[in-house]
């Protein structure tokens, strides 16, 4: 049996500029979607499949991601002292609930470099990556562990992709698919990143979450920087690919791209029409507004 993914990678070092001037200060990732900050949803769904060291990839005004994942003792003698049970139960909760890294990304050189950075620490172990950036509703069954059965079962890289409309196709980074295997699972031929909708090879848009081999790191170790001075996955990804093989998952679930401002506020909506006991009362404002 091949190993088990225990670790899962975050970068988080980005600037988040497209939330200015929110995120001067403040890390785009700790953006309160509801009552929770964004980060905290995709710790959570990487701790529901089963993975147990979650490696941040941080950059500068990135602290509060680590504040928020630390014990907080100063707040839980004061919960403590008030009575305040639930929240007190709440806010262990968050630093307890996993082992946290911290690595740093000095400079802003693309996803790759990001990824790259945590090597010394993933160690020779296949491993997930998350981006903190698309939220996704898959109740039941996240979808980073939906990415690490397949993995379980072929042993090779796995990539999440979702359909897109064809006009969106050069926001992404998009899977050119050999051929569907199983139901919803593609073996990949190439990946091209934002490609022009004439030379789209497919709508099937790579989405933020990766199961990896730690054989990539030698890939991106490799790769030249873009014309952005970036070092890009997917180049790294297609030069592994000529030497094995990876696959692409058509992920169940509702994925939101929280990295944008509608995306963020479809996402805020949603989100509190489902949580409890928030949601009705929602509801009911929602269908009185006359604007």
């Amino acid at each position: 049996m091949g190993k088990k993914i225990r670790k899962a990678v975050f970068p988080v070092a980005g600037m988040g500029t497209r939330f200015l001037p929110a995120t001067k200060a403040s890390p785009k990732e700790m953006l309160p979607l509801v009552d929770k900050p964004m980060i905290q949803y995709v710790v959570e769904e990487a701790v529901e499949a089963g993975i147990t060291q979650m490696i941040m990839v941080t950059g500068r005004n990135k602290h509060s991601i680590e504040d928020h994942f630390d014990k907080s003792v100063e707040l839980e003698l004061l919960l403590a002292g008030k009575g305040d049970e639930a929240n007190l139960e709440m806010a262990r909760k968050i630093s307890e609930m996993c082992e946290f890294c911290y690595i740093r990304q000095k400079e802003p050189k693309g996803l790759g470099h990001a990824i790259l950075r945590a090597r010394e620490i993933v160690g020779d172990e296949p491993f997930a990556v998350l981006l903190g950036d698309d939220i996704i509703h898959s109740p039941g069954r996240p979808v980073i562990g939906q990415l690490m059965e397949t993995f379980d079962i072929k042993q090779a890289p796995v990539i999440a992709v979702e359909k897109v409309p064809m006009e969106n196709v050069s926001s992404y980074g998009v899977v050119d698919p050999s051929g569907e295997l199983e139901g919803a699972l593609h073996q990949i031929k190439s990946m091209v990143e934002k490609p022009p909708i004439d030379k789209a090879p497919s709508n099937l848009a790579i989405i933020g979450r990766y199961i990896l081999t730690p054989e990539i790191f030698d890939f991106i170790d490799a790769t030249k920087p873009d014309a952005k001075g970036e070092i890009q996955l997917t180049t790294a990804l297609n030069s592994q690919l000529e030497k094995t093989t990876a696959y692409a998952l058509e992920f169940s679930g509702t994925r939101y791209d929280a990295g944008d401002k509608l995306g963020f506020l479809i996402a805020t909506v949603e989100y509190a029409l489902r949580s409890e006991p928030l949601g009705e009362k929602f509801r009911e404002y929602l269908k009185k507004i006359k604007l």
